[in-house]
């Protein structure tokens, strides 16, 4: 695909051509086709090869590497094209300069690597429940397994080894990896991906203590992904004993996050890889939860709340605002307790020479 054409696929320059006459849009958005050269594939600056298109994003550390790199096209930030697009003209390599480089080169990369997609068709090792409705387009891989009253929009794919229990509903173009799990009663809406060996509708971790021992307390609701939900290989989602366990529309959920029984999360959320959500958490809109963080029975966080790596939430955490630690409390004083602790030593030194002075001592050994 030529670059020229390639630009024709990044949604900043369609929607400015869409308004503008095509002189008026590269006035407005810097550009050199140089070439024009024939693009391939992608690669990062430092290790692009000719033939391949790169990107470099607003104030990155990896800037020092365009001056060398072989790359045969680049997306540059608007904000530096200036000094930078020469740089490449000199060098007759393309650019383009884009307010979003990354996104820009993420539409690329669609562009360049289509995503294959199996034919229509349901294979003959499939195991399809009579009562089950696979809609139109949809490709049901080998050693599918579909239960009772299941319903499959059009043009969605199961790969190999997906099990669907009974009354599972699938919206419009989901897409499944091989051995992915949707338990009972389980929705999921249009448009979304499940990679391999997650398992969405599992029994949510529910006993009653007795005096005999743990009575199980069983579980009756049932899970729902709204539309555009992506969940990472080998997460799980719990279904509650009754109700539901919600996540919001366009969330993306890395591997190995287990989310409780009746946890709900608002729109747009994203939470990376090890995420632990006890039962009946509460998130917000655009809630970010970074690495390995864990939150506590009915904890909440706030609309676009962030909770840096490793954190521990119990409580509420407000609207916006930034946590770490464990138990998490504001970033920025989390930062300066942070700073402290390595010299807890020589404060704790310095308070017992004060002590000895003043006839107070601890008794305290050195540390």
């Amino acid at each position: 695909m030529r670059f020229s054409q390639l630009l024709g696929h990044l949604s900043e320059l369609r929607s400015t051509s869409g308004l503008r006459s095509a002189a008026e849009a590269r006035a407005e958005t810097g550009r050199d086709l140089a070439a024009d050269p024939e693009l391939s594939g992608c690669g990062a600056l430092a290790e692009a090869e000719a033939g391949q298109l790169s990107f470099l994003e607003a104030g990155s550390p990896l800037a020092a590497a365009l001056a060398s790199t072989a790359a045969s096209a680049v997306l540059l930030p608007a904000s530096d094209a200036e000094g930078l697009g020469p740089q490449l003209s000199a060098r007759g390599i393309a650019w383009v300069a884009l307010a979003d480089p990354r996104l820009g080169f993420a539409e690329a990369l669609e562009a360049l690597h289509p995503r294959p997609l199996p034919p229509p068709g349901i294979h003959a090792s499939a195991v399809v429940d009579p009562s089950a409705v696979v809609g139109v387009g949809s490709h049901v891989g080998a050693q599918v397994c579909i239960g009772e009253r299941v319903r499959i929009g059009t043009g969605c794919v199961l790969h190999p080894h997906v099990v669907l229990y009974a009354d599972v509903e699938l919206g419009d173009g989901c897409e499944l990896h091989a051995g992915a799990v949707v338990h009972p009663g389980s929705r999921l809406g249009r448009g979304c991906v499940i990679q391999a060996n997650a398992v969405i509708g599992g029994e949510g971790f529910g006993f009653v203590p007795t005096a005999a021992g743990w009575r199980k307390m069983p579980q009756t609701g049932r899970v729902v992904l709204e539309d555009g939900v992506e969940v990472g290989s080998g997460s799980t989602i719990d279904r509650p004993a009754v109700g539901e366990t919600r996540i919001g529309a366009g969330t993306k959920i890395d591997n190995l996050v287990h989310i409780g029984h009746g946890v709900s999360t608002g729109r747009g959320c994203a939470l990376a890889a090890q995420v632990g959500i006890a039962g009946g958490a509460r998130l917000g809109n655009g809630v970010i939860l970074a690495g390995q963080v864990g939150l506590a029975n009915r904890a909440v966080m706030g609309d676009r709340a962030i909770a840096s790596s490793k954190s521990g939430v119990h409580g509420e955490v407000a609207a916006g605002e930034v946590v770490s630690g464990y138990p998490a409390i504001p970033n920025r004083l989390w930062l300066r307790c942070s700073a402290a602790f390595n010299r807890l030593p020589e404060l704790a030194r310095t308070l017992r020479q004060l002590e000895k002075g003043t006839g107070r001592g601890s008794g305290h050994p050195e540390p």
